[in-house]
């Protein structure tokens, strides 16, 4: 949510930031809407100082014995003249905040402007790509050959843009998480959190996914929402507090199903599991000091390498262009792993920053050492990482000529020695 005194006092720079999102200007419209808004205030406030100024005269004419219901009728008649000013003021500020709320996140000045994924800027690579003597496969040949990916099935049971994984794979994909779980409370200083995956519509809000993309979540009957990514209750766990600043940084990490509807995306990835309704992911947060986000964010996106590298699977790291950029970001780091399958890099972690966008909207602050008040706090998320696609990385690196995978060290003690995955190994 932006903030409607800064769009006051700044309206150029806040036009230019929607300019590099490739959005028209929209300072205009909205500072009219604050103008409207603050006016129907003032009046209310001048009919209450004249109402209070009749009062006075009330008790003045009867302690002189003289009529006073002219005057008391004018205060009768000023406090519904209030109450219109006031109802005025409310319906106008839902009217403005319905129209910030819909309103992308600000690019910071460093990221690059372009429409789409054309203009994202390589930052670095690790890793070489493999090479193969044979013709190497996509993830879903390999795991059908291995008879542990069951697309048919799944689809019986739930319909398109399911999976159903068995033995190996199954016991691959749990250990990948256990993996990233182990690595990111152990060695990267985040506390696990188990959160709920259905959430009310508050916490949808918080984090912007409401009312903007309602489209692309799943809902209940009950009213709750299915969590697209851990993001949602991670951040929100400061939804509504005023945390000390000693009480920051704060990083989470969670491993949860995700559900997404995949609204808009017919016709991408059909096959296999790159694009499904339901994934696993593990998810970091962190909220910090504003102060801190900058570099909050490099070690977050570091973090997330790490999991890849410790998995010996190729990567590049991307900064997303302006117009590739999330709805709440500031700025993103998109690490793309090599697909040999695809022969092509593909997404496998994205890391933002929110800068106080995120906070604005769910009400969450902080108290300086030094100072008075309170301020927003920063929220940054970033997958650490999607533990489906990093399956399918391993899977899709690591396969040999007749089929099997072979299991890369770091996940081998999660895989109770298991070094590879072969046809026979489906029980395991």
């Amino acid at each position: 949510m932006h903030d409607i005194k800064a769009i006051r006092e700044n309206p150029e720079a806040f036009d230019e930031g929607l300019k590099r999102r490739g959005l028209p200007p929209q300072a205009e419209a909205l500072l009219d809407l604050d103008q409207r808004r603050r006016e129907q205030l003032t009046r209310a406030q001048e009919i209450q100082a004249e109402r209070n100024k009749l009062s006075k005269e009330i008790g003045a004419a009867k302690s002189r014995g003289e009529d006073a219901s002219e005057i008391m009728a004018k205060v009768s008649e000023s406090k519904t003249l209030e109450t219109e000013a006031e109802e005025a003021a409310k319906k106008i500020d839902e009217e403005l905040t319905r129209a910030l709320e819909v309103i992308p996140n600000l690019p910071f000045d460093d990221v690059p402007v372009g429409e789409d994924e054309a203009a994202n800027v390589e930052v670095r690579k690790w890793g070489t790509p493999p090479t193969f003597d044979f013709e190497p496969k996509q993830h879903f040949d390999l795991g059908e050959a291995l008879g542990l990916m069951d697309f048919e099935t799944a689809a019986k049971l739930a319909g398109s843009r399911f999976v159903l994984l068995s033995g190996a794979l199954a016991r691959l994909e749990r250990a990948l998480a256990q993996f990233m779980l182990d690595t990111h409370t152990g060695e990267n200083g985040y506390t696990e959190v188990n959160p709920p995956a259905l959430v009310n519509d508050a916490t949808m809000y918080g984090t912007g996914q409401l009312p903007k993309f309602a489209e692309d979540l799943f809902r209940t009957e009950e009213g709750y929402w299915l969590i697209p990514t851990a993001e949602v209750p991670l951040t929100n766990i400061v939804a509504g507090h005023i945390v000390d600043e000693d009480y920051l940084p704060r990083r989470y990490t969670a491993m949860t199903w995700c559900f997404r509807s995949e609204a808009g995306s017919a016709g991408k990835d059909t096959r296999g599991m790159i694009r499904q309704h339901q994934f696993t992911k593990v998810e970091m947060v962190s909220v910090t000091h504003p102060d801190q986000s900058t570099d909050e964010l490099e070690r977050m996106t570091a973090c997330a390498e790490g999991i890849l590298q410790k998995l010996e699977l190729p990567y590049r790291t991307v900064v997303l262009s302006t117009g590739d950029m999330g709805f709440g970001a500031r700025k993103t780091y998109d690490i793309e792993v090599w697909l040999p399958g695809q022969d092509a890099y593909r997404e496998i972690s994205s890391c933002s920053n929110c800068g106080d966008f995120q906070a604005r909207r769910m009400g969450g602050r902080f108290r300086p050492k030094e100072g008075k008040g309170t301020s927003f706090l920063h929220t940054l998320n970033g997958s650490g990482v999607a533990v489906g696609r990093a399956m399918i990385a391993v899977m899709e690196n690591n396969q040999q000529a007749d089929g099997s995978i072979v299991i890369p060290a770091a996940l081998r003690p999660y895989m109770g020695g298991l070094e590879v995955i072969k046809p026979a190994d489906g029980g395991q």
